[in-house]
């Protein structure tokens, strides 16, 4: 997805937030009943199951994104996100899911994918010279996660072209893996992936050992 112009532009997989959403609905019209129907030791119990399967689901399905920022690409897997530098993208293809290649490696997009196997096929034998490259697809007949590669691939030489010197001081300018970055891509695992995992194994442990 692209925002309006002028705003990041984020890219995400459409339905699992559609389903991350369906299922959070879920969970809490499923902790309301059990706040109303249920008792002490049973609200504690399946509540923080409910509640670490929203954290989980939050993790997986929701928060996963390639996010460009005026630094570079942001790319946020369900565990750890990696910030790439502008300087640093030598290109952006699809595979099975979308990959960032840089000098030092392939940093690779764990939500945008690439669903239909027959496609996948087409792609790695495309990749082995197996297969003509498609330089002529227009953008209009791309699938989704091709059309997204396409994009920042623009991005990318878009951002080249007028390059912002220096480190990245600012978390909220190009996410915490980005700070310090100068021309190399980093990775790291969160403060908010580390607590959220940490939720969702002490709260139904807990429960289960006081209730």
């Amino acid at each position: 997805m692209a925002t309006a112009e002028g705003t990041p532009t984020v890219h995400y997989s459409r339905r699992s937030r559609l389903l991350a959403i369906a299922w959070i609905a879920v969970a809490v019209l499923l902790l309301i009943d059990l706040l109303l129907r249920g008792e002490g030791a049973q609200v504690a119990t399946y509540g923080s199951v409910l509640l670490a399967s929203v954290a989980l689901v939050y993790l997986v399905w929701l928060r996963p994104r390639v996010a460009v920022t005026e630094r570079g690409l942001r790319v946020v897997n369900p565990l750890r996100e990696t910030f790439v530098p502008w300087s640093a993208v030598l290109w952006v293809d699809v595979v099975d899911v979308l990959r960032v290649h840089t000098p030092e490696r392939i940093v690779r997009s764990w939500p945008l994918r690439e669903t239909k196997r027959q496609r996948v096929r087409e792609n790695l034998r495309r990749e082995s010279g197996l297969a003509d490259p498609e330089d002529d697809v227009e953008p209009e007949q791309m699938r989704p996660v091709e059309l997204a590669a396409h994009q920042l691939r623009r991005d990318a030489e878009r951002h080249k072209a007028r390059p912002l010197s220096g480190p990245v001081k600012d978390v909220g300018e190009a996410g915490p893996a980005a700070l310090g970055a100068q021309d190399r891509p980093q990775t790291m695992v969160p403060l908010e992936v580390i607590v959220l995992l940490t939720a969702a194994v002490v709260l139904p442990a807990a429960a289960f050992l006081l209730f």
